[in-house]
């Protein structure tokens, strides 16, 4: 059974370092962001080409998610507005992870994905490069706070 975390991050961010700040965000308990810290990164969203949120786009909207409608940059598409993931298992070994992408609050796609420590990689390729991209991120979040 998964549990999820309350938040989600925008499906098109690409988390690439962990950062101090997210303007405007209010949370101070980083384990609660849906990549389990805050992220900088790039916005991927399609038809435009990959960049860093400017001050019109803030932060908050790639690390917390469900900006359509508050993002300029968000598609006007029928794709998910938000993704979750949490750890289902940890046998130390491998950790299994469920994520679930969201439209509307309501889920969209699911499912599970298994990283292997000893490899230091997922045993199978998540479901789409953004999607694999914050999975890794999240896991790397996962092993900080555990100390490893």
């Amino acid at each position: 059974m998964c549990y999820y975390t309350s938040e989600m991050s925008c499906p098109y961010f690409w988390p690439v370092r962990r950062s101090n700040g997210l303007a405007g965000a209010g949370h101070g308990n980083s384990a609660m962001l849906p990549l389990g810290d805050r992220w900088a990164g790039f916005c991927h969203a399609p038809g435009d080409s990959p960049r860093e949120p400017d001050n019109c786009v803030p932060s908050q909207w790639c690390n917390l998610g469900y900006a359509r409608g508050a993002c300029s940059r968000f598609p006007g598409d029928d794709g998910p507005d938000a993704v979750r993931f949490t750890v289902s298992g940890d046998d130390g070994a491998s950790i299994r992870i469920c994520f679930v992408l969201e439209r509307d609050h309501h889920p969209f796609a699911q499912g599970p994905m298994e990283y292997s420590r000893s490899a230091a990689e997922f045993l199978a390729p998540p479901p789409g490069e953004l999607l694999g991209i914050q999975a890794r991120a999240y896991v790397e979040s996962y092993l900080r706070r555990k100390g490893e």
